[in-house]
């Protein structure tokens, strides 16, 4: 009865309020579970739930196959976590002041960020660190300047070193580096850096300076690995093919390729896509899919877009890049192999020279997706390489700009949480228009909607008042 009351007492306009209101936070949960997801790459729910609400439920993780994959072989191995992923510099990074700076001076927006900076930071202090245990009293200072996080701070302590020794190679790096706002100046300066270093400081500077972005332009022989072997570690060799492709010596791309892509040295979107792109240009001028389609791919169209399935299997991110289906932004000082990371640093210098090609980027537009059909799914099991990192998008978010949407290898479901509050959004909504529209068949709809859910609530609620009568204490009441 009191139910019945309760229901009866209910306007249409509560109705209308109360399918709004839930519309209304559903939405706004909606709208907030969707940014979380694209922020983080996992839902805020589900990720609560897991985190705080399971362990007070006395939930266990079930540790019997997590983080685990099988390698080639079949074994069962532990995927890499997150520590395991390697960051490498990037060969082909830009300059702080000449470049990076004046992104920041026209757009406002930071193209580095400060994870990237730091390890930056790390590789000068190991860079001009020389092989004794005493330093002078210029390099302490240049030793205090790469730690620095304010880069005036970093070119006031430039100066500082320069005034107690004129011919500290690393202060001129550093303002080569930050200060100077041109190409043109930072040449200069690193002319002079170079001139002034000696020893140890020379072979240290000539790292720095041969794997900045000005002299990738400057390299067109093979003189230069000879001179500076240890320069493989900085993959300097990356720089020579960028040189090389610019000035469209493909001969000598050719010849660089045969050292460095063998099967036992370490890959990278550089090696793997410039082979491709040498084996594409041979075909693709002339190359066409309805042609193709009709009599079959040649042994060298064969060759080429295996190279390309090859490519794309190393790192699925670059051809949205090169296909300019995606927008392109600064390349960040370190990059992750495999990652987005690298895929934007790749295609930053080397889509012109895709261009450049006739029909190659045609080509990679006809065969790139045919590598998922390649690659077993769900990717335990790697083709060519080993299986893709699962640990990629944590990496790339910490070192490219939040600005910039990370690309994700393999592109992630939506979680139920997300799907779930769409659909309650979509009902309510729905609900509240419809008693808007109609507001006294839904308020009839809803009454007798109400009246059979709470109907076992009213058999005890009129059970409890027949026990509170006082005739019902009389039938029990003993003559």
């Amino acid at each position: 009865k009191f139910a019945s009351v309760f229901l009866n007492t209910l306007t249409p306009k509560f109705y209308v309020a109360l399918t709004g209101t839930s519309s209304l936070i559903s939405g706004l949960i909606l709208i907030f579970e969707w940014w979380y997801f694209r922020k983080y790459g996992t839902s805020f729910i589900e990720q609560v739930s897991v985190s705080h609400l399971r362990p007070l439920l006395g939930g266990v993780e079930s540790n019997s196959t997590t983080g685990l994959f099988s390698s080639v072989n079949g074994e069962a191995e532990p995927r890499p976590s997150v520590s395991e992923c390697k960051v490498w510099r990037n060969p082909l990074n830009l300059f702080r002041g000449a470049e990076y700076n004046r992104y920041t001076w026209v757009t406002g927006k930071e193209p580095l960020t400060y994870y990237d900076m730091n390890l930056s930071a790390q590789d000068h202090q190991t860079f001009f660190t020389g092989d004794t245990h005493q330093l002078r009293p210029e390099d302490a200072v240049m030793q205090k300047a790469w730690r620095e996080r304010n880069p005036q701070a970093r070119i006031r302590a430039a100066y500082q070193a320069i005034e107690m020794n004129h011919e500290c190679a690393a202060a001129y790096v550093l303002l080569a580096e930050e200060e100077a706002t041109t190409i043109t100046e930072a040449e200069r300066l690193f002319k002079k850096a170079l001139g002034f270093g000696k020893d140890c400081e020379l072979h240290s500077c000539s790292k720095r300076l041969y794997s900045s972005s000005f002299f990738s332009h400057l390299l067109t022989s093979l003189q230069l690995m000879k001179e500076f072997p240890l320069l493989g570690m900085l993959n300097i060799h990356e720089n020579l093919l960028e040189a090389l492709l610019e000035l469209q010596a493909y001969a000598d791309v050719q010849a660089v390729l045969a050292k460095y892509d063998d099967i036992s040295l370490p890959k990278s979107a550089t090696i793997c896509y410039t082979s491709a792109l040498l084996k594409a240009r041979a075909v693709s001028d002339k190359f066409s899919p309805e042609a193709a389609s009709r009599r079959g791919l040649s042994t060298a169209e064969m060759n080429a877009v295996e190279a390309i399935h090859r490519a794309v299997e190393f790192n699925p991110h670059v051809p949205k890049y090169l296909l300019e289906m995606k927008s392109l932004i600064l390349p960040p000082e370190h990059i992750l192999k495999r990652g987005d990371s690298e895929a934007v640093a790749y295609a930053f210098f080397h889509l012109q020279h895709w261009k450049r090609a006739e029909g190659a980027l045609n080509l990679l537009h006809c065969t790139w997706e045919g590598t998922f059909r390649i690659i077993p799914y769900p990717l335990e099991k790697g083709h060519l390489f080993y299986p893709y990192p699962g640990c990629t998008e944590t990496a790339d978010r910490e070192l490219l700009p939040s600005f910039h949407e990370v690309s994700v290898y393999p592109k992630k479901e939506l979680p139920f949480f997300i799907l779930f509050t769409a659909g309650l959004c979509s009902f309510t909504a729905m609900l509240a228009m419809l008693t808007h529209q109609f507001p006294e068949l839904m308020g009839v709809f809803a009454k007798a909607f109400f009246s059979t859910l709470f109907a076992p609530l009213g058999f005890f609620a009129d059970k409890m008042e027949s026990f509170m009568l006082p005739s019902f204490w009389h039938q029990l009441t003993p003559i």
